[in-house]
């Protein structure tokens, strides 16, 4: 059978109501026969056409859905490699910042020390500026006494600053690397209270956590230890909060 012969035995059988439906304006009733055909070839090869159209459209969005997974993943990526790197660099300093806890405590210099006489005054700096100061005396001149009395100008000064809980929580290190287990606690209470967001508060609760293991108050020291880990499971606090977990557990 000849494909008009197909054409009008199957298409007007089959899917001449669905495209008489579907496009009403044509009126396969007049003419010929041969114009009858025509109209009905034109109709399929619009309709085949549009489906093409329709199909390279969808081609075309699939890649660029599949550019955009692509991007986010790796901006995903990189961010989690930034994060990595930044709890590396925390649990690096705090590290050496427990180390010092078994060194004998840094004298302070003499008040006519040339270095303090020629540091400028607090109040004459900046927030950022003053912040950073203070940062720097215990990490680039590891002048751990003299990083006390900063941070204590720059809460005084700046009681409201961004920065408030970061010095409340160095300030609370500080004590602790001297086992000045009141004053530490204070400021690290401080961080756990008052800024329930501070990126310091689950290294508080930690350090809270081993305060009380050092004083022998088991009991309170595993409330701490497991708040860490139920509050904070990514942390790395909560990968040093679980062994001290296990000790007490073992030693109540």
């Amino acid at each position: 059978m000849s494909f008009r012969g197909l054409v009008v035995t199957g298409v007007m059988a089959v899917a001449a109501p669905v495209v008489l439906a579907q496009a009403p304006v044509s009126d396969l009733s007049a003419g010929s026969l041969e114009s009858r055909i025509a109209t009905l070839e034109r109709m399929v090869e619009a309709r085949s056409g549009a489906q093409h159209n329709i199909q390279r459209q969808l081609d075309i969005m699939q890649q660029e859905v599949n550019e955009l997974r692509g991007s986010v993943e790796e901006h995903s990526y990189k961010l989690e490699q930034i994060l990595q790197r930044q709890r590396e660099l925390y649990v690096e300093i705090d590290n050496r910042m427990q180390a010092i806890s078994n060194q004998p405590t840094p004298t302070l210099p003499p008040a006519g020390n040339a270095n303090a006489s020629s540091a400028p005054a607090l109040s004459s700096l900046g927030e950022d500026d003053a912040y950073d100061r203070a940062v720097n005396l215990i990490l680039r001149e590891k002048r751990y006494d003299q990083a006390i009395p900063e941070f204590e100008a720059f809460l005084q000064q700046y009681p409201t600053s961004g920065y408030a809980a970061n010095a409340h929580y160095w300030l609370g290190q500080l004590h602790f690397n001297k086992q000045q287990w009141t004053d530490s606690s204070t400021h690290f209470e401080q961080v756990v209270n008052q800024f329930p967001d501070s990126n310091k508060r689950a290294d508080s609760l930690l350090k809270l956590g081993m305060i009380a293991q050092n004083q022998a108050n088991l009991a309170k020291a595993q409330q701490l230890f497991e708040q860490v880990i139920r509050d904070y499971p990514e942390s790395s606090a909560r990968k040093l909060a679980e062994p001290r977990l296990r000790a007490v557990k073992n030693n109540g």
